[in-house]
């Protein structure tokens, strides 16, 4: 069941409607990137972060149940994975993958059951 993929984690506190661009976005092995962009969409959320140069600027979209909390006082989210599984994941392009069935498979393949690093079985 892949829909929970794309859905914050009830224990992450968000909140729909709060702005997180610009949030500090820490691995479980240490800080990652900003959000560059995100959505509160049902069934459709997500978070892209912009890496700037600790992986040369590379984009890459989290799912938001990879999102476990929201530290809104400090401007961070902390996500489940660690800086290795972020920096090997899909990357993202805006121009092309927004819409993209294609990349929302590789994204699901690689962040759903079966996936590379223990992925959760959504």
């Amino acid at each position: 069941m892949t829909e929970h993929l794309w859905s914050y984690q009830p224990t992450a506190g968000h909140l729909a409607g709060t702005d997180l661009t610009g949030y500090k976005v820490e691995a479980t092995d240490g800080s990652i990137g900003k959000v560059d962009k995100h959505s509160d969409e049902v069934g459709d959320a997500y978070v892209i972060v912009d890496t700037g140069v600790w992986i040369f600027g590379k984009e890459v979209l989290l799912p938001a149940s990879t999102v476990v909390k929201i530290d809104p006082e400090e401007r961070k989210i902390f996500v489940d994975r660690t800086k290795e599984q972020i920096k090997s994941a899909p990357e993202f392009h805006r121009d092309k993958h927004l819409g993209d069935a294609g990349y929302r498979d590789e994204l699901v393949t690689y962040y759903g059951a079966g996936a590379p690093f223990g992925g959760h079985p959504f």
